[in-house]
């Protein structure tokens, strides 16, 4: 009965293809969660399997485990091995990707409508039928330690241990005990390691499928037929997100690279928990900070081409920053714009009309910020915890909630703390380069001077 209901959605309800916050979902018996969206575009379908597995179910010495996997599930079905299984997708018209983030691991695909249910098989075998053995989980591990940024060095692993090598942000989360201190280790993981994961985490009662486009109405009969066949099994207990367990200090300086002129000025700030409407509220004031530090840093001073509020979520931690790539010698006069601005905001609250102006114009977006089957897909994978009931809650309708008041609030508690200021720069100015080379020039002169003497 439910398939015959599916049925006649996905073949005579032209409504649910013009709202995109309606969509189709339920579970099949073995938990697997799905999604169906039939939209107005022709000939295509995006596909997104999201498992609940990523980074943060691990310790530091297994985290890479789960992207190790994921490269692991593209190296082959067959004998022909990884050419073989990228040649049927291509013989089919489609793409594939995946990604490990946090929280997940997802598989995105892109293909012709016609041929989807044949694509989704190619899916199912790759992530069940693909055998692991030593020789490809020597290669993933290769091409792993490429996209981490290549072999992990003694000078770079020293670097890490003192602190000095990371990105300001992923700096600071190491100092409070937020994020690993070195870069996870690839040698030490086994293929049994990697066999008990795919065991453990890929079972359907972890998964969501998520199919958008020109849906074929007997795709929830196959569905049934095929993801609805794999055995559930219990998952095992998530791990607790770290939260900060050392102090950090107020103001550091960080090498980025040896020689040169430019510099990154980043202020950090813990983001306080606001209530209802938390991450819009944090959205809208990003937007507010965005257009503040745009205006003074680049309209009015020149200083910085493209400042930028950011937010970052570490283990059980988020962050807000105000950030600007700059010359490192206009470093004390941004850093005092900065300043000021927190001071005018703690001390004047926001600009009623600019934050009204801006409001609407996030509210605005929404009508256009999501277009075509993939970005939909994309949208509905970022957006899963926001699904109940066959709706997901309207953003534009969030966004609309926050008050004045409550922005105010917000970025007052945000300010009051004192934070963190992280200052990227090369070891050495040209100028400073320069200064160091005549110092070595003139010492070098001083020494031959004193050993002619004694000659």
């Amino acid at each position: 009965m439910r398939i015959l209901l599916l049925l006649c959605l996905l073949l005579s309800n032209p409504a649910l293809a013009e709202d995109r916050l309606q969509v189709e979902g339920y579970s099949l018996e073995n938990g697997l969660q799905l999604l169906l969206k039939p939209t107005a575009e022709r000939g295509h379908v995006a596909i997104r399997l999201v498992v609940g597995v990523g980074f943060e179910n691990f310790s530091c010495a297994e985290k890479e485990l789960p992207h190790l996997l994921e490269h692991l599930l593209f190296s082959g079905i067959d004998a022909i091995g990884e050419a073989g299984l990228e040649a049927r997708m291509q013989a089919l018209g489609g793409e594939w990707n995946a990604y490990t983030r946090d929280a997940d691991t997802s598989f995105v695909i892109e293909a012709p409508a016609q041929q989807q249910r044949a694509v989704l098989d190619l899916l199912l075998a790759s992530l069940f039928n693909t055998e692991l053995d030593e020789r490809k989980v020597a290669a993933a591990k290769r091409v792993v330690e490429r996209e981490n940024g290549g072999h992990y060095s003694n000078l770079q692993r020293l670097l890490d241990q003192q602190n000095l090598g990371r990105e300001a942000h992923q700096q600071l989360a190491v100092e409070l005990g937020l994020a690993c201190a070195e870069r996870a280790p690839l040698a030490a993981l086994t293929l049994e390691q990697l066999e008990q994961l795919r065991e453990d985490w890929y079972v359907p009662n972890n998964m969501t499928l998520i199919l958008v486009g020109d849906l074929d109405p007997r795709l929830p009969a196959y569905l049934d037929r095929s993801f609805g066949t794999l055995p559930a099994s219990e998952l095992p207990e998530p791990r607790e997100l770290p939260t900060a367990s050392h102090t950090a200090e107020a103001r550091r300086s960080l090498f980025d690279g040896l020689i040169g002129d430019r510099a990154s000025l980043h202020w950090i700030f813990p983001e306080p928990w606001v209530g209802e409407h938390d991450a819009q509220t944090w959205e809208l004031l990003s937007d507010y900070l965005d257009w503040q530090l745009y205006r003074r840093l680049r309209i009015e001073l020149g200083l910085a081409y493209g400042p930028w509020s950011e937010r970052n979520v570490y283990g059980g931690s988020s962050f807000f920053s105000l950030n600007a790539e700059l010359q490192r010698s206009d470093l004390a006069a941004a850093e005092r714009v900065l300043r000021t601005l927190v001071h005018d905001v703690q001390r004047d609250g926001l600009e009623p009309e600019t934050w009204r102006r801006l409001q609407q114009a996030a509210v605005a977006k929404q009508v256009w910020a999501v277009q075509g089957n993939s970005a939909l897909a994309t949208y509905y994978w970022n957006a899963l915890s926001d699904y109940a009931d066959g709706h997901f809650r309207d953003p534009a309708e969030r966004l609309q909630k926050v008050s004045l008041k409550q922005a105010n609030d917000a970025i007052h508690q945000l300010f009051q703390q004192p934070g963190y200021v992280r200052i990227e720069q090369p070891l050495l100015s040209v100028v400073g380069l320069y200064w160091l080379i005549g110092a070595v020039a003139v010492a070098l002169l001083l020494l031959m001077f004193a050993w002619r003497r004694r000659a």
